[in-house]
């Protein structure tokens, strides 16, 4: 059954800005997406994201209802804070008399203060209403062991706890802490990046050359504005009582609604947290959106007002925040049911449309459009992992995570560092037209810059802050000694790896795991089709309504993909029970007709997963070890390196959209805007002078709008609306839909929203 990828994709001469469907048709085929599960179906072709606003994309939240910016929040004196004013009135008269003491405090002289702060010492002690907090997980735990060895992290998590029970001691007043002498350099580096993210920056290492020991004492506090950026003062600067003010807000977590255009998640959130004087980890979202488009989704942040993160708003350039409110609990990455999609494909044309009248090339349209969703809503598609998956560069992420798993780490450095030289030309010769990103010119004259003069402060001058993987590289290496100018670490490549942040080092081993399942899926289909067949895989206890009811929530990564987790020591297959498992069906249970295509998962590459027992199980073995593969053994996924040891997950193997629809638009002005965003819907609100919000509903612009009746060639769009889970790729959807016949916009830096 299985189905040639560009064979039905119809014949079109695209526009200058679109990659052809051709060139992305190579692109899928190298990282495993073969296959329609709907071959017969009609597609068409039409241009994908040829504005921003052609990408809609609103958070399901986990209840089931879309997000939505419903209003917009302003910050400013005199304004209504609902809830967090009113939990605040309370608290005016205490802190009026503490400005006062404050004075007072000031005309003293020092020696009478001072008595008096050790009079008061004791005191303030025992007022603390809360313990605090000390514990760290077990994983964590393990991983702090097997650096130092338990009586140092003894040790460790002592000074840990009393630097966080006396916050305003100063760092010389707290003792250190030398552990046993780490011979490895590697170690060392792994010693000094575990302590401070495990440990929240509180402690800081440094290295006792003399006996390769690691000294761990107290970090010296961030500056005089810390407490309030941390969100323990209010604006007057009354310090906050423990938790007890928070708990009246109604939590620590300050929840909101996050609407932004043609920006990435993290490039907003770094602005706030920047403008706030906080580090990103204080933030936290469900999962991240694309960047070309118009995205809607929740996110919070920790110990911060409402009126000072709706202050940021003065400087905010293409995103707003509305629907405060404070919770007791943050956000996971996953917590979320998925996303809805409302997709404008421009330009559109169909097979057979050069045959017919033009007043009839409507009609034609609307019934292969039917056809098309008719088949693509009841067979669904080849949960495929997208094309973003695998990076955008020369080489791909899954190169990066075989060369780790393969153990050349040098090999991985280098690929990460990878740029196509020709982009050099580009930068040369500023007056030719160019269709590429200025950030991945600036990458590639920064990387070069490095190889040619091994000066890392040049290099990285160049260097844009968002290519986090290849800025810390560059930086790790880079480094030299104060005197000689030598170079210290050019060739420690696991140091290299491990300044990298942790979420993005693991990227590329899940992108190899990604291939390989994307890979399997497409025999898979081959082999059997959308029959269930004897050994395939299904989650325990799935269909009788059991298999949550004892499994521990599966972490997910920053797209929602569950979070391979790499082995804390040898006993992390023992804990069966906290984890989703599979199991292979019989012979009779495969032909029951209790199970559907839709119950199947194929596995992930690792050591604590099963592999399916039929063809497909024989097929991961045959794969992963050729060429392609890396010569690996999916039965031993094992590695010394941690981050590197895959214990493995299941992968639902199809995909069923929710709630589709499509349309189809005849307009003549290319910049015609044809699917209403939030924040046109609330522009639209406030000249009529609405006061009350719609239903959160994104409808369909009129069509005789002036922008649209503006005179030119006709044109057909296709407008969709669907929901996907939060681990299914919208533009996997539309490759089935449409037969590869989605056109990716190569933008020119200049087309309007």
């Amino acid at each position: 059954m299985a189905a040639e990828p560009t064979a039905n994709a119809p014949s079109v001469v695209p526009a200058a800005s679109t990659t052809t469907a051709a060139s992305v048709a190579d692109q899928e085929h190298a990282v495993g997406i073969t296959i329609f599960t709907s071959p017969g179906a009609p597609g068409f072709s039409g241009v994908l994201k040829q504005r921003y606003t052609d990408f809609l994309v609103n958070e399901v939240l986990p209840s089931g209802t879309v997000c939505h910016l419903v209003k917009e929040e302003q910050s400013g004196k005199g304004k209504k804070r609902g809830r967090e004013d009113g939990s605040r009135e309370g608290q005016v008269e205490g802190e009026a008399k503490k400005v006062k003491r404050d004075v007072d405090d000031a005309e003293k002289p020092a020696a009478a203060k001072e008595e008096e702060m050790k009079q008061d010492e004791p005191a303030r002690e025992e007022e603390k209403p809360l313990e605090i907090e000390t514990s760290i997980n077990d994983e964590d735990k393990a991983t702090l062991v097997g650096i130092f060895g338990v009586k140092t992290v003894e040790e460790i998590l002592k000074l840990y706890a009393e630097i966080l029970r006396h916050p305003t001691r100063k760092p010389r007043d707290h003792r250190q802490v030398t552990s046993q002498p780490i011979m490895e350099k590697p170690r060392r580096t792994e010693a000094h990046v575990a302590v401070r993210k495990i440990l929240n920056a509180k402690l800081e290492t440094s290295t006792i050359h003399e006996t390769n020991s690691i000294g761990v004492k107290a970090a010296p506090p961030k500056g005089p504005s810390s407490d309030h950026a941390n969100g323990l003062t209010d604006r007057t600067g009354a310090k906050q009582k423990g938790r007890l003010g928070w708990e009246q807000l109604g939590g620590e977590y300050l929840h909101f609604t996050l609407y932004k255009e043609n920006k990435d998640t993290m490039e907003v959130l770094y602005f706030i947290a920047s403008q706030l004087k906080l580090h990103i980890r204080n933030f936290s979202f469900a999962g991240t959106k694309d960047r070309r488009g118009v995205t809607v989704q929740r996110a919070c942040v920790y110990r911060v007002h409402s009126d000072r993160l709706l202050g940021t708003q003065k400087h905010a350039r293409g995103w707003r925040i509305g629907s405060l409110e404070h919770k007791k609990h943050g956000l996971d990455l996953g917590e979320l049911m998925g996303n809805e999609f409302h997709i404008t494909l421009r330009d559109c044309h169909f097979p057979g449309e050069e045959n017919v009248a033009p007043d009839q090339r409507v009609v034609l349209a609307k019934e292969a459009v039917s056809k098309a969703t008719s088949a693509f809503g009841q067979r669904g598609f080849i949960n495929y992992y997208g094309l973003q998956r695998f990076g955008a560069f020369s080489i791909g992420t899954h190169i990066t995570g075989k060369k780790l798993l393969q153990g050349k780490l040098a090999a991985a450095v280098e690929s990460i560092l990878a740029y196509e030289p020709s982009l050099l030309d580009v930068e040369q010769d500023p007056e030719k037209p160019s269709n590429i990103p200025a950030d991945d010119i600036r990458r590639a004259t920064a990387i070069r810059t490095w190889e040619t003069s091994k000066d890392a402060k040049a290099a990285l001058v160049d260097m844009p802050k968002r290519f986090q993987a290849e800025y810390s590289i560059i930086q790790f290496i880079g480094k030299k000694e104060k005197n000689t100018g030598r170079l210290t670490q050019q060739h420690d490549w696991q140091g290299a790896l491990m300044s990298i942040q942790r979420n993005l080092r693991l990227m590329y081993v899940h992108a190899y795991q990604s291939l390989i399942w994307n890979t399997v899926a497409g025999k898979r289909w081959e082999l059997f089709g959308d029959k269930v067949v004897e050994g395939d895989l299904v989650i325990v206890g799935e269909k009788d309504g059991d298999a949550a009811q004892h499994a521990r929530p599966q972490e997910v990564d920053e797209d929602g993909e569950p979070i391979v987790r790499p082995a804390a020591d040898d006993t992390a297959a023992s804990a069966e029970g906290n984890f989703v498992r599979a199991r292979a069906l019989t012979k009779e249970e495969a032909e029951s007709g209790k199970y559907s295509i839709l119950d199947i998962v194929l596995s992930q590459p690792g050591f604590d997963v099963i592999y399916p027992k039929n063809e497909v199980g024989k097929f991961y073995e045959e794969l992963m070890g050729s060429e392609q593969g890396g010569g690996l053994d999916p039965h031993d996924m094992r590695r010394a390196w941690k981050d590197i040891s895959l214990s493995g997950s299941y992968r639902k193997m199809m995909s069923l959209p929710k709630n589709l629809s499509a349309d189809v638009v005849e307009y003549r002005n290319p910049l015609a805007q044809l699917v209403e965003t939030d924040a046109d819907r609330l522009k639209k609100e406030a000249a009529n002078g609405a006061e009350n919000g719609t239903n959160g509903n994104t409808e369909q612009v009129e069509t005789n709008s002036a922008e649209q009746q503006e005179e030119g060639e006709s044109k057909l769009a296709v407008v969709l609306k669907f929901q996907l889970a939060s681990s299914q790729y919208a533009t996997m959807a539309l490759r089935e839909l449409m037969k590869g016949g989605a056109l990716p916009y190569q933008p020119d830096f200049n087309t309007p929203r």
